[in-house]
């Protein structure tokens, strides 16, 4: 018996070792096994549900939207490294990466997404919501300027959190502080 191309589709979605979803406007529609498991629902209870039951707070939520719409609208490319919430409370650190749809109208309108764990290398510690913020923009290499610009801060606030998580963390520099977070060697 001969595969078809859509059954080889079928299974390596159900099968992929990353979490995989198909959003409609920030509203799971399909997700496959790994992207359940990795948040500790069945996949019944994510999908037709709104992204936020995945998010630390509802204002991370909110957030994180406005950050990824302008990648996804001019190179149809997202990713970032965020904290997310498991279904009984934990947080943890994933890899987002993701591909809109719909780029040129609305890029969340559909969009597939995957999330990879990082829990295993990148502990989560007890960061305040705006900490878990500046520390996801500055991974990305966004300097305190564009950090303010997206979080709609000053950039006198910013360089302040990042004073207090150099401090909180004993880095010199930020590259030490990705790196501690990371449980890379300093």
């Amino acid at each position: 018996m001969t595969d078809t191309p859509e059954s080889l589709h079928h299974l390596a979605f159900e099968h992929a070792p990353i979490g995989l979803v198909l959003t409609e406007s920030r509203v799971i529609r399909a997700c496959n096994p790994a992207f359940a498991e990795m948040f500790g629902y069945e996949r019944a209870e994510l999908v037709d549900h709104s992204f936020a039951i995945l998010y630390p707070s509802h204002e991370e939520f909110v957030k994180v939207r406005d950050v990824g719409v302008e990648p996804l609208r001019k190179t149809n490319r997202y990713s970032d490294e965020r904290i997310m919430a498991r279904k009984d409370g934990t947080l943890f650190w994933c890899r987002v990466r993701g591909h809109s749809l719909t780029r040129e109208d609305d890029p969340l309108r559909r969009a597939v997404w995957s999330f990879a764990d990082l829990s295993q290398s990148r502990p989560v510690l007890g960061f305040s919501a705006r900490e878990r913020q500046i520390v996801m923009h500055l991974g990305e290499g966004r300097t305190s300027k564009d950090i303010a610009r997206v979080l709609k801060i000053s950039p006198r606030t910013v360089e302040a959190y990042r004073a207090r998580l150099l401090k909180k963390f004993s880095a010199n520099n930020v590259a030490e502080l990705l790196a501690h977070l990371g449980g890379m060697p300093h």
